[in-house]
């Protein structure tokens, strides 16, 4: 079912130049590895998710804001000069997804659809026959189109940890670009904001954030992968390396996947993707890529950085830090939200300094 919706959330398409950014500051902060290079390449409020259009055009979802941006770089330096809202007046539109010229908004109950969002025409139109829960703790979702030509995303739980009527929370979703009811694809799933496709066997791999107020340590947050429909991920009886949630462990537990990897108590694993070309993975190698957006309930903050996770056979030989240097000490100036490659390039968003970076191999 398709509606089209109020033009009131509809803004202005107004473009703007933005201006070339300071290398300065905080870009001297932030490390990563030798033979590269790293700019702010554009602000935009509350940078969340992105995606890529063929013609370089940028999309970048926001939470706070409500808004959802179209940035363009027409001198193709790598830098955006022109910004664009393209809609606002949205509640939590973190995730984002461009497809064959129409682009996908997650809103907090909704999916949407803009067709011909190059053109940046009007008419936004819901494809959901039902509406998402409403809930907005962890209801803001990431967005990405299937090789099935089907739109993922996740439905978050709407607390630290509990069990809720509704089987739609803590799972992930999807449902036909054109439209339809939702489908389950994963159970036992607390709040996953970044998930991708292995580029050799086409498995979905997806991050998951543990519970809460369990200690500074534990549990870690998660990266995963999923095999078959309907798997189970252990929330909320198990986390992490198999830890029993200690107000469900009088409950049977259901049988559910293990993690492919622990990342780390609280870091707030966010946005993946994965990348088999050099230099980002060594040959016969896979590299998936995590942005980690920072504790925010723990005594000493962790997290504030991009990983690298080496992969080979679909088993995890290395977990390291990529790009760090948000967190000096206990103070932070940025959180990584969201990594897409444009080309041979790594683009990472920050919703805390406003920002996206592009991180470039030297020739």
């Amino acid at each position: 079912m398709r509606h089209t919706l109020s033009l009131l959330m509809l803004s202005a398409t107004l473009t703007t130049t933005t201006p070339v950014f300071s290398q300065s500051g905080l870009m001297q902060q932030l490390r990563f590895p030798p033979g590269f290079k790293l700019e702010q390449v554009a602000r935009v409020e509350n940078a969340r998710q992105m995606s890529l259009a063929a013609d370089g055009s940028l999309f970048v979802g926001s939470r706070q804001a409500g808004k959802v941006y179209r940035l363009r770089d027409p001198d193709n330096d790598g830098h955006y000069e022109q910004q664009q809202v393209l809609l606002k007046g949205l509640a939590m539109p973190s995730g984002i997804a461009f497809h064959q010229g129409a682009l996908y908004i997650a809103d907090l109950n909704r999916i949407l659809k803009l067709d011909n969002a190059l053109a940046a025409q009007p008419g936004p139109q819901l494809l959901l026959s039902d509406q998402l829960p409403d809930k907005k703790h962890h209801g803001w979702k990431y967005l990405k189109v299937g090789a099935d030509r089907q739109l993922y995303f996740n439905i978050g739980a709407p607390c630290n940890v509990c069990l809720r009527e509704d089987p739609r929370f803590a799972t992930l979703a999807r449902i036909p670009l054109n439209g339809g009811t939702v489908e389950v694809i994963a159970r036992g799933v607390r709040n996953s904001v970044g998930f991708a496709w292995h580029p050799g066997d086409g498995a979905l791999w997806f991050t998951d954030n543990g519970r809460d107020w369990l200690g500074d340590d534990r549990p870690d947050d998660e990266l995963n992968r999923l095999t078959q429909t309907g798997q189970h991920f252990g929330f909320p009886y198990i986390h992490g390396d198999n830890l029993p949630d200690p107000q469900f462990s009088q409950l049977p537990v259901p049988e559910h996947s293990p993690p492919r990897a622990l990342l780390g108590p609280h870091v707030a694993a966010l946005g993946m993707t994965f990348s088999q070309q050099p230099p980002w993975a060594e040959p016969g190698e896979t590299s998936a890529f995590i942005a980690l957006h920072g504790s925010w309930n723990r005594s000493e903050k962790v997290g504030y950085q991009v990983l690298k996770v080496r992969l080979k056979d679909n088993e995890v030989i290395s977990i390291r830090p990529f790009i760090y240097g948000w967190l000096q000490g206990q103070r932070h100036s940025g959180r990584p939200v969201d990594v897409l490659f444009d080309g041979n390039s790594l683009l990472i968003s920050d919703d805390h300094g406003d920002a996206i970076y592009r991180l470039t191999p030297l020739q």
